[in-house]
């Protein structure tokens, strides 16, 4: 995992400040956290959760929540965070998602699993993720996974610059079949799900699916910097028309970011 922590050491700002920008996935993924929680002061662990952005808003929420990242640079970020933020999380660790062993079985009320399986690129290493969510949280409990969609980093693309697809079809075409992204250009070693695939992943780890969401609802990117624009009425008019359309299965397929939920068996 060297790769990963050290991409995310080499910049550990970059996910605090993309999740600015991208105010519509970050709004709809705390729309689904506020729906499908249970109450605070439920006790959540957030499993690869960056530099906090999710962990300081649910502990503001009244959440007591326990941050694991696998890059320090991350988590020293998270602390200065949540000091500005004047909350206190309840544990701040480096941890990689594969190794929960630090943590017992039944010991949380629900788990994030918002960012490991973007970099895990072996299926039973994604599976082995997921269990230890699965583990950690009591029975009933509910699991939130996100995950890369692999239509969306080519649509991205087609907005953002065809440059790395027309360069190296080859490699374009092995991503598409199979998910991949481990040439060393651009964003990190990856992994990119396809919708199809989610559900019995989760499934297989022990999860019944609650739902699965399209994190930017119809928004795609290009569209962003005038939503974002928009006056807080009608952001958040707009919000709540956009959250019911990310809710429709068929827009899991355009999506960039996908949420899955899922419950503890």
């Amino acid at each position: 995992m060297d790769i990963v922590e050290n991409y995310y050491n080499d910049d550990p700002e970059s996910e605090w400040n993309r999740l600015a920008r991208h105010r519509t996935e970050m709004d709809i993924t705390l729309r689904a956290l506020a729906e499908f929680l249970p109450p605070a002061p439920a006790r959540l662990i957030d499993i690869g959760g960056g530099p906090g952005r999710y962990a300081i808003r649910l502990s503001q929420m009244g959440y007591s929540v326990t941050l694991l990242d696998l890059a320090e640079g991350n988590l020293k970020v998270a602390r200065a965070q949540a000091e500005a933020a004047g909350v206190q999380l309840e544990e701040v660790a480096q941890a990689n998602a594969l190794d929960l062993s630090a943590y017992a079985d039944d010991s949380f009320d629900a788990a994030l699993l918002m960012g490991p399986l973007y970099h895990l690129l072996e299926a039973e290493e994604r599976l082995n993720a997921v269990r230890e969510a699965v583990r950690v949280v009591k029975p009933g409990g509910r699991v939130f996974a996100s995950f890369i969609n692999r239509h969306g980093v080519f649509r991205d693309a087609t907005v953002n610059g065809m440059a790395w697809v027309v360069s190296d079809l080859a490699y374009a075409w092995r991503m598409m079949e199979t998910g991949r992204h481990d040439n060393g250009d651009g964003f990190t070693r990856a992994y990119f799900a396809h919708p199809a695939e989610i559900a019995p992943l989760m499934l297989a780890g022990g999860l019944q699916m609650v739902m699965m969401l399209a994190c930017e609802g119809v928004v795609v990117d290009g569209m962003e910097e005038k939503v974002n624009q928009l006056g807080e009425a009608d952001w958040k008019a707009w919000q709540d028309l956009n959250y019911a359309m990310a809710k429709d299965p068929t827009a899991l397929g355009a999506a960039c970011h996908i949420l899955h939920i899922g419950q503890k068996r």
